[in-house]
């Protein structure tokens, strides 16, 4: 069963005011945190794409030996660095776990996540805490010709998911860092402080 992460590291983090990938995570950049972490997992392949400031993200990860794509379109929103990445699987891809760069997660939540749905038949699976659907997402690889077709005015990735929503499985978290998004300055400064050291389950 082949399985491929798609880390989307591509926008122009805006609202951050610096680059996200760049930014200082549990003693490296975050980029390098997250491409560690999903290393850490049974993935045949590990595909980064990068966008704004690819030049200064780019050697990161290519130091940890990881694939990477540009996506020359990434000021058109996330759905474009989804096709990219998509683009860039291979057709033989059973599974598909796509992240992006500012939802850090440890190793243990995305391996617990892997295994419930790796033990079911459905399409989709998410994270939970609380009733909240969080991130990552798995994605069966027969959709694959759906994530290759995302756009942003249909809300990309969200309309794949709508579209199977009888094919999703919800994984319940009792941590709420399933949710954490690193969208400003004062969610980063936060989340530094309150990050678990722990496994996640």
């Amino acid at each position: 069963m082949t399985i491929a992460a798609i880390l989307l590291a591509a926008g122009r983090s805006a609202r951050m005011g610096t680059p996200k990938p760049l930014l200082v995570w549990q003693g490296q950049t975050l980029v390098e945190y997250q491409c560690q972490q999903l290393k850490g997992l049974p993935v045949d392949q590990l595909v980064v794409v990068l966008g704004h400031r690819a030049d200064d993200v780019r050697p990161l990860v290519n130091r940890i030996g990881d694939f990477c794509v540009i996506n020359e379109l990434y000021d058109e929103g996330r759905a474009s660095s989804v096709r990219v990445g998509a683009a860039a699987v291979s057709e033989e891809t059973a599974i598909v776990l796509v992240l992006n760069v500012d939802q850090p997660r440890p190793v243990a939540m995305m391996q617990r996540l892997l295994d419930e749905h790796r033990k079911s038949d459905t399409l989709i699976t998410v994270p939970t805490h609380k009733g909240e659907r969080g991130h990552p997402a798995i994605f069966a690889g027969s959709l694959l010709p759906a994530m290759r077709d995302v756009r942003e005015e249909t809300q990309g990735l969200r309309d794949v998911v709508t579209s199977n929503e009888r094919h999703v499985l919800e994984v319940e978290f009792a941590s709420s860092v399933v949710l954490l998004d690193l969208n400003k300055p004062d969610q980063y400064e936060t989340a530094l402080k309150s990050y678990p050291k722990e496994v996640i389950r």
